[in-house]
């Protein structure tokens, strides 16, 4: 049986988010402007070519991948760096918290946008709000912490976009806002699991605590085709 979540962002580009995907059986990436997140099968010279194809010169792209990088040509490594695959097979209770969590929409991508810009909890444009699933906690009318999904694969949805303002962390916003995301996740019937960064040590404590166990490490490799330089003419 295939190991759907060993080569995430492929799977979820061919099943669930496949009216999303743009390029074909050998590359696959989500829309510029709901993200970076793009897959391929396997790393060969015919896969890395067939990226290349659909990355607009002088774009980049985020791929994550059971090896390290071995691009094909025309393709430049930006930066690569681990990050650690939690999954929560079984959520564990947390202190309540009395604060107000509410879903945010499309009114609420500007601040979403300045929130992330911020804080950076990894990317999200314009529309990555289409991948549904986002909750917020606001002070005074100004939000201040959020979370939401972002990957889906049959039987899986990733939680994605957690992040609080510098301003407000250390009161378990970001618990708070990871249980109310996967609780949504979990009543579909599906499993939540997340991506974080290896070195993200406070951050892995906390998904912990919450129920997530690491199931693998992957490697997160930034990917640019560089632009075209046109030689002057003589």
């Amino acid at each position: 049986m295939t190991d759907l979540l060993a080569n995430p962002i492929w799977h979820s580009l061919s099943t669930l988010h496949s009216n999303l995907a743009q390029g074909n059986h050998l590359a696959k990436r989500y829309p510029q402007d709901i993200g970076p997140l793009s897959g391929i099968p396997k790393q060969s010279n015919e896969c890395w070519d067939a990226l290349k194809r659909i990355i607009p010169s002088g774009d980049h792209c985020a791929l994550f991948l059971t090896e390290p990088a071995n691009l094909g040509a025309g393709l430049t490594l930006v930066m690569q760096f681990q990050i650690e695959q939690m999954v929560c097979e079984s959520s564990r209770v947390v202190s309540s918290l009395e604060v107000k969590i509410e879903e945010l929409g499309e009114a609420d991508v500007t601040e979403m946008l300045a929130l992330t810009t911020l804080t950076e909890p990894g990317p999200f444009q314009q529309r990555t709000i289409q991948l549904g699933g986002y909750r917020g906690i606001r002070d005074r009318g100004r939000l201040v912490a959020m979370a939401g999904q972002r990957m889906a694969l049959p039987g899986y949805r990733e939680v994605s976009a957690v992040c609080t303002h510098p301003s407000y962390r250390g009161r378990g916003y970001a618990g708070a806002l990871v249980r109310a995301v996967d609780g949504g996740i979990t009543a579909l019937g599906e499993i939540p699991y997340l991506h974080v960064r290896r070195e993200n040590f406070s951050a892995i404590r906390l998904y912990r605590s919450l129920g997530y166990d690491t199931v693998r490490t992957l490697h997160c490799a930034i990917v640019t085709r560089p632009q075209a330089h046109n030689s002057p003419s003589k």
